[in-house]
């Protein structure tokens, strides 16, 4: 079974290498929706009875986890030097230093990486991170998927 829970954050980033108005410092309302699979819990007297994952439990970890983290703050990646040197100059500035450029790709994958240790198998009913579906904004989407595992990939072909 699967499951989906939408979030939505603001951030700002900028495309250092971009050629067009994504060089410049911006800002978006970004969404993401994560989408879980696992088995539904079918236990009397547990609270997610027939549920794969309470939703506010999706929420909570999400939020706590990576959402809080790049709400409202700064997406830099760590090569951009002379905005890291400008933001660090703002006295409290909430900037996260990111390994990579912040596209929307990059974000995609690297909240995936973030939340996939999060979410695995929490309620013990083979929980796992499926897909991360990052808005940038409501026209363009990036999604992060859980490579399938084929018989190549099962033996490390």
């Amino acid at each position: 079974m699967f499951i989906t829970r939408r979030l939505e954050f603001d951030a700002g980033h900028r495309i250092p290498d971009h050629r067009s108005q994504c060089r410049h410092l911006h800002g978006h309302r970004y969404a993401i929706e994560i989408t879980l699979a696992g088995d539904i819990i079918q236990q009397d007297g547990d609270p997610a009875n027939g549920m794969v994952m309470d939703f506010s439990d999706v929420k909570a970890l999400a939020s706590q986890h990576l959402v809080d983290a790049w709400d409202h703050a700064f997406l830099v990646y760590a090569g951009d030097s002379s905005v890291r040197q400008f933001l660090e100059s703002l006295p409290e500035h909430k900037t996260v230093v990111l390994a990579r450029v912040p596209t929307a790709e990059n974000l995609a994958q690297t909240a995936f990486t973030i939340l996939d240790a999060v979410y695995r198998d929490t309620y013990g009913n083979h929980l796992r991170l499926e897909r991360l579906r990052l808005y940038e904004t409501p026209n363009c989407w990036a999604d992060a998927v859980r490579p399938a595992l084929g018989p190549a990939s099962a033996f490390g072909l």
